[in-house]
This record gives C-alpha cells, sequence and structure tokens, in this order.
C-alpha cells in the first residue's frame, strides 16, 4: 500500500492503520463489550473468536450462551465477512473509500437456527458467501465450540452498496 493514502488512526491500539485488515480488526466498542475478536483466515476471508463469560450466559448457573448472544456473533460475523467481501479487492484505495463501503454494508435479513445449547469455553464464528450480487450477498455462519460442535447456523442477506 502508497504511503500517501490518509491513514486512520487508531487510538485504543495507538497505531495508524493502512486499510484492509487493519480496517476490519479495528476497535469496536460493541465487539469490545461481546469480547469477540475478528482475525483472518488460511482462505482469505474473516472469522470472530469470543471467549464464554457470565455475562453472556441466559442462565449463568448453566454456563451456556443467551439465545440474543449466538444471533449476535452470527450477525456480526456476517457483516465482517460482508464488509470483507467488499473491500478485499480495493486495498490499494485510499482508506476513506474502503471505510465508506463498509459503512455501506447493512444486514437485511437474517434467520439463525440453534442446534444445540451454546456451552463451551471458546466459540467461533466462520461463514462464507454464498451469493454475490452487486448490491446484495447471501452468506451463510456457522458458530461452533473449542470441540468443533456446531452449536447455531445462519443465513444472512446484506447489503453491499
Amino acid at each position: 500500500m502508497k504511503d500517501d493514502r490518509l491513514p486512520v488512526f487508531d487510538h485504543e491500539k495507538g497505531q495508524v492503520l493502512k486499510g484492509g485488515m487493519g480496517l476490519m480488526t479495528r476497535y469496536h466498542p460493541f465487539l469490545e463489550l461481546m469480547g469477540v475478536t475478528v482475525e483472518p483466515t488460511e482462505d482469505n476471508n474473516v472469522r470472530i473468536r469470543f471467549s464464554m463469560r457470565d455475562n453472556l450466559c441466559g442462565h449463568p448457573g448453566l454456563h451456556m450462551l443467551q439465545g440474543g448472544v449466538v444471533s449476535c456473533a452470527i450477525d456480526i460475523l456476517g457483516g465482517a465477512v460482508a464488509s470483507w467481501h467488499v473491500i478485499k479487492d480495493i486495498q490499494d484505495h485510499p482508506v476513506e473509500e474502503q471505510l465508506k463501503r463498509m459503512g455501506a454494508v447493512r444486514t437485511l435479513d437474517m434467520r439463525v437456527d440453534y442446534l444445540r445449547p451454546g456451552k463451551g469455553q471458546e466459540f467461533t464464528v466462520t461463514g462464507s458467501v454464498l451469493r454475490d450480487g452487486k448490491k446484495v450477498l447471501v452468506i451463510r455462519m456457522e458458530l461452533m465450540n473449542e470441540e468443533q460442535s456446531l452449536i447455531a447456523t445462519g443465513i444472512g442477506t446484506f447489503l453491499v452498496a
């Protein structure tokens, strides 16, 4: 990436972001609240990870994720996949353009199927694009625990233009 692009400064990490994955992993207060980290994958996609915490449980005594947390994590990942899908090919463009493209991403519709109780210590959500349209992406998401037990799946429609 050229150095003449206008940088975006991440005040929490104390670093300048140059675009691409740096924009995907920058500080987000809501993601911090959830304890979510956005990571690149080996197949040029993104995934999110988070750990079990008492404030994510529906019934802390049972130590299971609350259903809204499951749905939220799936939606976060769908938005991250959609954002990465629209900016990964323009990483050499100005950061402002990448931010504008990411800012256009919106969840239009989402369905979540809860398959198992949200038990575990570490959770990963992955996803893939099923339909790549000019204005809309359809993305499939999966939430698994550290034992690779599939806890929930989601299908989401995301506005990207």
